[in-house]
Order: structure tokens, then sequence, then C-alpha cells
């Protein structure tokens, strides 16, 4: 793998890149599958997969699209809390989960929706947005580490499990996600230098959508990329069209392969029985969101919404869906189910979420293994007075 494709041989000609007057990417120098259109690139290697794991990839985009769109209405009805909008960059997180097998541990930080819904684990997971923490256990049963708000605090702890895969001699890998915005962190640089003297099973996802909240790219490095830094920590990085849900598939499919069983090779006194290591790889997906940051952020206040434009000729789902029609592994009917099967799946994750009964009591659990004086004091101040007054007169009539 180098920097700009997984082994060099697939790597779109730029020549028969499309104009870069419609196509955002068209000068990047990354790897790529699908064109602004839909259609394979010249000399671009379209993953084998079954019709059947085509169109999954397909089903997924679209229920993380309407969740994202459903949960945005939430958050403005005032039924989850603060939200992070994921419409751009779902190619990235679910053509990225396709590629791992299920025993793989994803590290979320707060975007990467995509991988939750092909884990089959939304109704599980949107509590957390309702403020039940219940939520963050119920994916971490699906091998979904529990949300991070905290930029790149999760990375360290992501390639300590992975270390943990490695030493216990077992077949997984971890997917660690995180924003651009995250490489200007220590956490980042730690746990880059780590994995790299320890050869963990570790992916680290960059999300580079060209903001760090209202910091541009520009701002952030002066790396000519992302996927760059990973020269200095001695394993490669790969950058790749985000929005291509076939290239974030291949690209980390390669890279998880190579995390497992290493990049072949010869038998040597440290390796007796031949063959490299398990090696960590840095992938950049180069996307765009196309909202806010967070239901809290004001995109407009720091970026022309006429920038957005031009990427929505990108878009993860209508690359996929026109695909998926070229090669008549859907039609109309088809695109009709999925989408109608999206909306049930949305609607049941929402019913169950807000079927959830608060217990007052479960906001002082977890948070220390003994309550503090104070914290104690206000725990039986609070549930004295439900017990007096009733849980209805501290209920938001809606």
């Amino acid at each position: 793998m180098n920097e700009n494709g997984t082994d060099g041989a697939d790597t779109v000609d730029r020549a028969d890149a499309p104009d870069s007057g419609t196509d955002p990417l068209a000068d990047e120098d990354l790897y790529r599958v699908l064109g602004p259109d839909g259609s394979p690139l010249p000399d671009a290697t379209v993953p084998d997969l079954s019709d059947e794991r085509f169109r999954a990839i397909y089903r997924d985009l679209v229920i993380t699209r309407r969740f994202d769109e459903r949960a945005v209405s939430l958050q403005r009805q005032g039924r989850i809390g603060t939200y992070a909008p994921c419409a751009g960059q779902e190619g990235s997180a679910v053509g990225s989960t396709h590629a791992l097998a299920d025993r793989d541990l994803i590290s979320y930080q707060y975007r990467e929706h995509g991988a939750v819904v092909v884990r089959d684990l939304l109704s599980e997971y949107l509590p957390y947005w309702t403020g039940h923490e219940s939520g963050t256990e119920a994916i971490a049963e699906g091998n979904v580490f529990p949300l991070n708000i905290g930029i790149a605090a999760h990375l360290p702890h992501a390639v300590g499990a992975a270390w943990a895969f490695d030493y216990r001699d077992e077949d997984r890998v971890v997917a660690v996600h995180f924003g651009d915005g995250a490489t200007s962190e220590g956490d980042f640089h730690e746990a880059m230098n780590f994995a790299g003297v320890f050869d963990t099973p570790t992916l680290f996802c960059c999300h580079n959508n060209g903001w760090a909240i209202s910091i541009p790219e520009s701002r952030q490095t002066a790396s000519d990329t992302f996927a760059g830094k990973a020269s200095a920590y001695g394993f490669d990085g790969v950058r790749v069209d985000g929005m291509d849900p076939l290239a974030s598939y291949a690209v980390t499919r390669e890279a998880a392969e190579r995390a497992r069983v290493g990049g072949g090779g010869s038998e040597s006194d440290d390796d007796p029985a031949g063959g490299d290591p398990p090696r960590p790889a840095l992938i950049e997906f180069v996307e765009y969101r196309f909202g806010a940051h967070t239901t809290a952020d004001d995109p407009t206040a720091y970026r022309d919404p006429d920038d957005v434009e031009p990427w929505r000729a990108l878009d993860p789902l209508d690359r996929m869906e026109a695909f998926l029609r070229e090669t008549d592994r859907i039609d109309d009917e088809g695109v009709a189910a999925i989408r109608e099967e999206a909306d049930e799946v949305v609607a049941d994750a929402i019913d169950f979420a807000e079927s959830i009964e608060p217990d007052p009591s479960d906001m002082f659990d977890h948070a220390y293994a003994e309550l503090p004086p104070e914290v104690r004091r206000q725990r039986d101040e609070l549930l004295a007075a439900v017990d007096e007054h009733g849980e209805e007169s501290f209920l938001r009539e809606e």
C-alpha cells in the first residue's frame, strides 16, 4: 500500500478523470472506483462482491441517510440532544464497515452512524442520543466502542485494544474513526507511534471533510496530506474518495488484511515462521459534510453555502444507486423497497428509544465507584422531591 492507492496498480489515471469543474476531487491524487455518475472509472477495479452485498451496501447507505434526516428533526423538536449529522459522509462509514469482519472492533468518534447501521444496532444505539447510557452499552456488545466526544482521546484506547488482540493471538483488527482535527491532538501522535512500534492491528480512519468545526484543512496542517503523516511512524498511509462507498470498501479491506497477517516475507531470526507482523495503516477518507458540524453549529458563519454544491455531485447514495442500476443489480422496484425498509427501520428505532422509561437515579450511576458526599446529597434530595411531588411534576409537557 502507498499514500495514493492500495498497491498502485488500480490508481485512476488522472487524464481519464471527470472534469474538475463538476468533480471536486478530479485533481486529487487518491484511490477511487466510481465516478460522480456512478460508473466505474477507467482502470478502476470494482470489488468482487455478490449482488446481495452490493445491494446491502446501498441499503445501509439509505438507512443511514434516513436516520440522519430524522435525527436532525428530532433534535429540533427537543426529543434528542445535540446531534452530529453525517450527510455526505455515509460512504466512508458504510463502505469501511462492510470491509470488516463482525468480530472486528470499531472505535467510534461521533459521526460514523453508518457503522452502527451496518452492524444492525440502530434501535439499540438511538437511546444514547435520547440520554440513556444503555445505548452505548448495547453497541459495545456489537463490537462498537461507545461514542467519544473528547477529540482523539479514544485513539490510544483503540490501539491498546488492538495490541491486546495481537497479544492473545485473536484474529481481530480495530478500525478507529476520527476527524482531521484530531490529528492536531497529542493522543493522535502517541497512538500512531505506539501502533507503529508494536505493530498493532489498527486501522486509523481519518475523515477529512475539509473542516474541524470552523477550522479549514489549510489551518489544520502544513502537510500535503493527512495520509502522509503515517510515514513518520513507520507504516503506510492511503488517500481514498470517502464519498465512494466501493473505494472505501476496497481500501479498508486491503488494509485490514495487512493488519491481520502482515505483508508477507521470508523467514528471519525475528520471525522463524516467516512472514511480516501485522501492520497498522492510516486511511484518509477525503469527503465533505453537507450540513453542520453538529446541530449546535451554524456552518454559514464560516463557509460559503455555494461551496457545498459541487460536492453534492459526489453524493454517495446517488453514485451507489446509479452503479447498481447501470449494472442491472437494482431497478425502480428494488430502490422503492429499500427506501420503504429504511423508513420502517428508522421508525422502529425511534419508537424503541422513546419507549424507554427514564429513572432519575440513573444519572448518578457509574460516574463514581462511590458517590462523593455532595453528589450523594444531591441524589437524595432529588429522589426525595420526586417521591413528594410525583414524577409528573418533573416531566415536560409535550
